[in-house]
């Protein structure tokens, strides 16, 4: 099953979550050899990277060459809910969507982090279902993934970063960012960044546990920041970009929003067009 009919496939499951075909999603095992595959043809590899608490999924090119910039991608939610009720047990993405921004980018070096319990082949007992649904933006995540980053900048020799993060990667990387003084840009895909607009948006139930990236927006004021938002994103609205920007413009921020892109469709076909053109400014641009 590729990604694009096993989205299909769990929007149906979420409708109508008594078939028994739902049954039949991509297990950990499968969506974990689809993400090794999709780095394999790069020629990228796998990434141990421990924290104090979780142990995060990564993947990258050999560190044949020291870049002084480095475009780290940080992955979405995954498969966090079967339906509207009913969360995942395992939160791996069925689509690695940050994954293949990743790969797609055309020029600089460039690496993967997933999120926490993402990829897990051996069970973690710290991996809870709060850490990927109503907690998924808690301070232990965020302390866990900016530890990983800090390996990766380590491992490529890098001085400076850029953060790119999808969906609600976005997020994290935006909390991420936050604390750290060596990010030169931050770019955000479908990201969620004002996670109280987004709640009060679909009338869901409070991200209890969680940070909400619109709190840091503030301590951003210095960092180039590029938020891209699909024209017809039913999911993450281009509404809740521009609500964090309020919560404190930055001195050189951009919301881009792109015609004909929804939520998935079609990022990683236009990535290297789209990271070209982000390219033109001279922070994206260095090696």
């Amino acid at each position: 099953m590729n990604a694009r009919s096993a989205l299909k496939h769990l929007l149906t499951c979420v409708l109508l979550p008594s078939l028994a075909a739902c049954q039949s999603l991509p297990d950990l095992a499968m969506r974990t050899d689809t993400a090794q595959q999709l780095a394999k043809a790069k020629g990228w590899q796998a990434i141990t990277l421990p924290s104090t608490t979780f142990t995060l999924q990564g993947f990258g090119p050999p560190p044949a060459r020291t870049y002084q910039t480095l475009s780290i991608y940080i992955e979405g939610d995954g498969l966090a809910w079967l339906s509207a009720t009913q969360p995942s047990f395992d939160p791996t993405p069925l689509n690695p969507l940050a994954l293949q921004l990743a790969l797609a980018q055309p020029l600089g070096q460039a690496a993967y982090l997933a999120r926490p319990c993402q990829y897990q082949a051996r069970p973690d007992p710290r991996c809870q279902m709060p850490y990927w649904t109503h907690a998924r933006f808690a301070n232990i995540t965020v302390d866990a993934t900016d530890q990983a980053i800090s390996q990766l900048k380590t491992r490529y020799g890098a001085t400076r970063l850029i953060l790119v993060g999808y969906s609600g990667g976005g997020a994290i990387a935006t909390l991420v960012a936050s604390r750290r003084q060596d990010i030169a840009a931050l770019v955000t895909v479908a990201g969620n960044l004002e996670t109280q607009q987004w709640v009060a948006h679909h009338r869901l139930s409070p991200l209890d546990g969680s940070l909400n990236p619109g709190d840091v927006a503030a301590a951003l004021h210095a960092t180039p920041q590029w938020h891209l938002v699909g024209q017809q994103d039913e999911i993450v609205p281009a509404q809740i970009a521009r609500a964090f920007a309020q919560r404190a413009p930055a001195r050189q921020q951009s919301i881009m929003v792109m015609p004909g892109v929804d939520h998935t469709c079609c990022w990683a076909e236009q990535w290297p067009a789209l990271w070209r053109s982000l390219a033109s400014h001279s922070v994206l641009g260095q090696p």
